[in-house]
């Protein structure tokens, strides 16, 4: 409901103030609710102000000092103070062009000295110079500032898309660091690997070949022991004569084998045995000179 008047009375709303006059005099700031006046003796209601908080949003443009034209957004929440609401009555009576204009006044000569980056960080410390200003200038009018916020700033759009494709450079930058680090790490793990891959091996085929010594050398003992008569050549040629057959049987039942020409026969057999046993002589000669 709004507020209603007449010459001889009038209603004032919740949130807001009257101001009555006598004789073209402010005399009383009304409160909300019914009031009557005398107009013989010159009394009347003058007007009424809402002590509600108002909104006015402020788009200023300016420059940086690094040559960047941007738009500020700043919305200012104001209010009437109930106790000087006839300052606020009489003195100004557009408050929003003057709010207005000192938040041009105060930006433009605030941002000039900032670049576009630090203007970004700091548009809190902007706001707050802006409510500083408006608070000192607008008390003397009757108004208090409620809040200032820079709600957005806007540089020009080829500013903009030049700042995005820099940011877009340095994320792709910084994915080719991570990317090479990686491949950088699966190297060393693969090496590492294969390291000890290629370690367990060796120690594999070494535990395969002492186990085949033990084994020979464990079969010489109980033949010797059992078959009287017998030396450790014959021993061992019937054991190479045994590996021979088992090697052969082995390629024969492979299918995955090619084609494989190897001299057969006993004879064949005897002169591989011979070329290991010379060959191990002549290992355990020149280990001897070696020595000496």
């Amino acid at each position: 409901m709004g507020n209603t008047n007449c010459i001889l009375g009038g209603c004032i709303d919740q949130a807001s103030v009257g101001v009555v006059e006598r004789w073209g005099r402010f005399e009383h700031i009304a409160e909300p609710g019914c009031h009557f006046f005398n107009p013989l003796a010159g009394q009347w209601l003058a007007g009424v102000l809402s002590t509600r908080i108002n909104s006015l949003e402020v788009k200023i443009e300016t420059k940086t000092k690094d040559n960047v034209f941007v738009q500020l957004i700043c919305s200012i929440q104001y209010r009437v103070v109930k106790a000087n609401a006839d300052d606020a009555f009489y003195e100004l009576q557009n408050p929003r062009e003057q709010i207005q204009a000192y938040v041009f006044d105060v930006v433009r000569a605030l941002v000039p000295m900032m670049t576009l980056d630090a203007l970004f960080e700091q548009k809190g410390e902007v706001a707050k110079s802006v409510l500083e200003e408006l608070e000192k200038v607008m008390g003397a009018y009757g108004y208090s500032i409620e809040h200032i916020l820079m709600v957005d700033i806007i540089p020009d759009p080829s500013v903009r898309k030049a700042m995005n494709e820099i940011n877009a450079a340095q994320r792709l930058q910084l994915a080719s660091v991570y990317k090479g680090e990686a491949e950088k790490i699966l190297q060393v793990k693969r090496a590492e690997a294969e390291a000890e891959a290629k370690y367990l091996g060796g120690v594999g085929v070494a535990r395969q070949r002492q186990a085949i010594t033990d084994g020979l050398r464990e079969n010489i003992m109980n033949f010797s022991s059992k078959v009287e008569g017998t030396s450790s050549k014959d021993i061992m040629d019937l054991i190479m004569i045994t590996q021979y057959f088992d090697t052969m049987r082995d390629l024969g039942s492979s299918s995955k084998n090619t084609t494989v020409f190897l001299p057969h026969g006993p004879g064949h057999v005897r002169d591989i045995s011979d070329q290991i046993r010379n060959g191990l002589m002549e290992a355990s000669s020149a280990r001897v000179g070696d020595e000496v």
